[in-house]
Order: C-alpha cells, then sequence, then structure tokens
C-alpha cells in the first residue's frame, strides 16, 4: 500500500476555450494538475494547451497513442515540447510500441526538455468484464491489468492508467515507485456516469493511488475550487498520520 496521499488532477473534458481557462484559473493552488484529454486538445491544439499549462498547474496529456511503434515514437517527439509531466499511449500496442514510445521521450534531456512520464492505459474503466470476453479477451479486468502493467514496466514506462479497483494488485505487484493513474473517481453520492469500475477518493487513495482523476464532481460544481478544496480535505482527514501532503 501507498501510504501518502494521493494527488488530484481535474480533467478537463470540454472544447469551450474559456471555460477551460477559467477551470484552470480556479482550480490553481487547489488541485495537484490538469489532465487534457482528447475534446480540449482536438479543439485547441498547441495554442489551447499552452494556455492552460500557462497557468502554472502540472499536466497530464491523455491521448492514449496507439499505433506503429515508429509512428507513435514520432508523435511523443513532437509532442515533448510542450513538456507534459505525464504523458500516455495503449499498452495494447504492444512491448515494441511502448518500448518506442519510452525512448523517444527519453530523448528529451538531449534536446534541453523535462522528459515526461511514459503511461500505458490499461483497461479503459468502461469496460466490464463481459465487454472484455465480447472482445475476445479471457480472463478478468484484474487479469488484463496486471499482464500489460507488467509489460509496460518491462519496456520502460513508468506507470498505468488503471481503474481503482485494480490498485491494491498492482501496488503489490509492481511495488511502490511505480505511477498508478486512476480515473473512475466518484466522490460518494455521484453519479457514475459512464464508467463501470468506480471508486471514492478515499478508497482509492487507501487502496495506494497516486493521482486521482476527477473531471465531473469539480467540473460541474457550482464552484470548481472549492469542490477541489472539500475533496482535498476528506483526502487529507482520510491519510496517515504525518502523511497530509500529497505527492505527485
Amino acid at each position: 500500500m501507498k501510504p501518502m496521499r494521493a494527488d488530484i488532477y481535474c480533467a478537463i473534458d470540454t472544447t469551450d476555450m474559456a471555460r477551460a481557462e477559467a477551470l484552470a484559473t480556479q482550480l490553481s493552488g487547489h488541485v495537484g494538475g490538469l489532465k487534457i484529454g482528447f475534446e480540449f486538445f482536438y479543439a485547441h491544439y498547441l495554442l489551447g494547451y499552452r494556455a492552460l499549462a500557462d497557468k502554472g498547474v502540472p499536466i497530464f496529456l491523455d491521448l492514449k497513442l496507439h499505433d506503429i511503434p515508429n509512428t507513435v515514437a514520432q508523435a511523443v517527439r513532437a509532442l515533448l515540447p510542450l513538456e507534459p509531466g505525464l504523458l500516455n499511449v495503449h499498452a495494447g500496442g504492444g512491448a515494441a510500441m511502448m518500448k518506442a514510445a519510452a525512448d523517444a521521450a527519453a530523448e528529451a534531456g538531449d534536446k534541453g526538455l523535462s522528459a515526461p512520464t511514459m503511461l500505458a492505459v490499461t483497461v479503459l474503466t468502461s469496460l466490464s468484464e463481459a465487454d472484455l470476453h465480447a472482445m475476445g479477451v479471457q480472463g478478468s479486468p484484474r487479469d488484463q491489468v496486471l499482464r500489460l502493467a507488467a509489460l509496460a514496466r518491462d519496456n520502460g514506462l513508468g506507470g498505468v492508467v488503471c481503474s481503482a479497483h485494480e490498485i491494491e494488485a498492482l501496488r503489490a505487484e509492481m511495488g511502490p515507485d511505480f505511477k498508478l493513474i486512476v480515473p473512475g473517481i466518484r466522490p460518494a453520492g455521484s453519479a457514475s456516469h459512464d464508467q463501470k469500475r468506480v471508486m471514492t477518493p478515499e478508497a482509492a487513495q487507501q487502496a495506494g493511488a497516486d493521482i486521482l482523476v476527477i473531471g465531473r464532481a469539480i467540473t460541474e460544481a457550482a464552484n470548481a475550487g472549492e469542490a477541489a478544496r472539500a475533496i482535498m480535505a476528506d483526502l487529507a482527514a482520510s491519510a496517515p498520520a504525518g502523511q497530509a501532503e500529497g505527492q505527485s
């Protein structure tokens, strides 16, 4: 188990530039970082990314790169000047693709840039065991997540994106330094929406998550900054004694 308090990264899932900038401003100092995914990045590309990064909040660039190894490596190289703190690929692309991505990210230092921590997406939190079986994947989501995480680690990636239900097994298998980034986090009383494998922030922290990705529970609140502060306060209250500071 990871004893320290988890960080919160807020998911900026909107195509509205003004709303995204307002959220980034409200959340600065109240969350560990922002997650920028398909919706915002494809709507605004590099200028939009830089507008949010300029707020001084660390960025998880959630593009889930998935293609042949050379194409993914070139995409990582193209993204290095943005200096995201976290960048991900789909583990389903295989060992060679993940190694190519990790090797490309490691070139950042040669260019005077900060290298992102490379992550692998394991099994999407919207997928159930029945969904995996329908796609020809046998076993449970936990089995598949553990297989893909081991493949990611063995090919140079620094962590995975996983559901909260695999945290404890991954922490036991991968050790304390392998990053576990967990979407599908819902504060008590929140709707699950399209997520099937969800958990509360406190439970995910207790299980050993490093970063909790939270979207609508913060972004749809009347006051996003206050919502984030409330969740952070609950995490601090439930953290082990002496572990009030988050990690990133």
